[in-house]
């Protein structure tokens, strides 16, 4: 695929131009599939194991003992950038036994892990980009306020649409969610027991596993069958007050 950007519309005909590029644009990006919620049968959406009926099988729940609190998480770059999503809820946290989780430590751990798996396929690692972060945080924030779970907002608005709102420098897009708790014992990813989310370094881990675990969002991070790779991304996490997490990973491929 030719990745040159296309040329403006001018003038003449700019609405209806810019319709059409989003059209073809919409062809042409990946917009990697979102799992369904646990409690719809997909095996790598995890699910609260207090609810009763989805683990009728379970007869004890062996938690482990307590983690090691986070190290510092590496930084990301371009922490306050110039254009940000007015949406943006900024910093959201949860107490925990072990330390209190940041959205931001997670979102930096988060990005520092992916990187850390492109790197094992041979893959350049993506640069942050604050903006994309700003826009993800936003649709995170949505989510959890809006009580929805999905790429598309209640509004109508996909990924496209998000960005060409905050600032319209995306040529393709991709976009991973993901829906999870801390301090609550949860399906493990990719495995027959169960994890509780204390910290920030291990919550981060947890997404990224929950990702690499579903062919489609594994396919968005390693560049599979995409018509173009990314050259930057960003990472949004939104922490309730009662412990649920959503995260959006929104990956980019400039003009």
């Amino acid at each position: 695929m030719n990745t040159r950007p296309p040329a403006r519309p001018g003038p003449d005909g700019a609405d209806a131009d810019r319709g059409l590029l989003r059209g073809l644009l919409r062809l042409v990006v990946l917009v990697a599939l979102v799992g369904a919620i646990a409690l719809a049968g997909a095996t790598y959406g995890p699910a609260l194991v207090d609810e009763i009926d989805e683990f009728d099988d379970v007869d004890e729940i062996e938690v482990g003992t307590q983690p090691s609190p986070s190290s510092d998480p590496p930084p990301t770059g371009e922490d306050d950038p110039e254009v940000t999503d007015p949406d943006d809820p900024n910093e959201s946290s949860y107490e925990t036994d072990v330390e209190t989780v940041v959205s931001e430590d997670v979102e930096e751990f988060v990005h520092a892990e992916v990187n850390d798996r492109r790197a094992d396929h041979d893959l350049e690692a993506i640069d942050w980009d604050g903006t994309v972060a700003s826009v993800s945080r936003a649709h995170s924030a949505d989510m959890a306020d809006r009580e929805y779970f999905a790429h598309t907002n209640p509004d109508g608005e996909q990924p496209y649409d998000r960005f060409s709102d905050v600032e319209d420098y995306c040529q393709g897009y991709g976009e991973n969610i993901a829906m999870t708790w801390v301090d609550r014992p949860v399906e493990q990813s990719g495995d027959d027991g169960t994890v509780e989310h204390q910290t920030a370094e291990g919550l981060a881990e947890g997404l990224v596993n929950q990702w690499m675990n579903s062919t489609d969002h594994r396919e968005a991070i390693l560049e599979e069958n995409v018509p173009h790779g990314w050259d930057r991304g960003g990472v949004g996490v939104y922490v309730a007050d009662d412990g649920q997490v959503f995260a959006t990973h929104n990956f980019c491929h400039e003009w």
